[in-house]
């Protein structure tokens, strides 16, 4: 089971569609895939169809144990069978605080988790207690970014962060590489970015990029993977997640 964080330290970079991408994904090929929403907006929750019924991810970090695990853990509305999420929660910002109190819970809590080929955990974009915690139940970490200078700065400091955990509480925590999202193919500006992601991480910039489509958003606002979306659009970025959930399974675990 490959535990595959997507974090992403900027805001509006698209972190959680780069989750439902590779969820799209995974869906697609027959994997049994969970999705964990750290994020207290819950978008990933929402956009994936899942309706929390006796507990969510508060519930969780409150107490990690099987029961609360199984409560927690709904359905994806995208298919009948094979998709879960552990629902999102706004009542997970409780625990988003830097003591480092609560760094294990999740991992903990995922000790009693079977039968998935994939775990995905959608951290917020900030770096808070929540984001350690679900970059410390990981094996990899993706970090989101989009061709624009701030954006290009947060790399560096999730890179920090990934590697900070890595020496303290999750020494098993590699990254898997940077994700560059919501890519315009005649932006001079763009292109100046992304040479410079290039120069600055080489080989983790992970290709290929995600190309600007309103045809994800589109998916995402009907609540159905992209690889189900008409569409030519669709059908080119359903190769690209494919190509980055190849490169995810393909990482060495411990």
């Amino acid at each position: 089971m490959l535990v595959l964080g997507v974090c992403s330290l900027k805001g509006g970079v698209g972190k959680t569609s780069i989750t439902l991408g590779l969820a799209s994904a995974a869906l697609e090929r027959g994997l049994r895939t969970l999705v964990i929403d750290m994020d207290p907006q819950g978008d990933s929750t929402m956009a994936l169809g899942a309706r929390p019924q006796a507990g969510d991810v508060a519930s969780v970090l409150d107490q990690p144990d099987e029961s609360t695990m199984r409560a927690a853990t709904v359905l994806s509305s995208w298919a009948d069978d094979g998709l879960d999420v552990l629902a999102g929660s706004e009542r997970s910002a409780v625990h988003d605080r830097l003591d480092g109190t609560d760094v294990d819970r999740l991992r903990y809590a995922l000790s009693w988790v079977h039968g998935y080929d994939l775990v995905i955990v959608d951290c917020p974009p900030s770096l808070g207690g929540l984001t350690r915690t679900g970059l410390a139940a990981c094996d990899r970490a993706l970090v989101v970014t989009e061709p624009g200078l701030f954006a290009v700065m947060a790399v560096g400091r999730a890179m920090r962060t990934i590697d900070e955990l890595r020496r303290g509480p999750a020494p098993a925590l590699q990254p898997l590489g940077i994700v560059v999202n919501r890519v315009r193919s005649r932006s001079i500006e763009q292109a100046f970015r992304l040479e410079e992601l290039q120069t600055l991480y080489g080989p983790l910039v992970l290709t290929p990029p995600v190309p600007e489509r309103a045809a994800l958003q589109q998916a995402q606002g009907a609540a159905q993977p992209v690889h189900a979306w008409p569409g030519a659009a669709a059908a080119e970025l359903a190769r690209t997640f494919d190509a980055l959930l190849d490169r995810a399974l393909r990482a060495p675990r411990h």
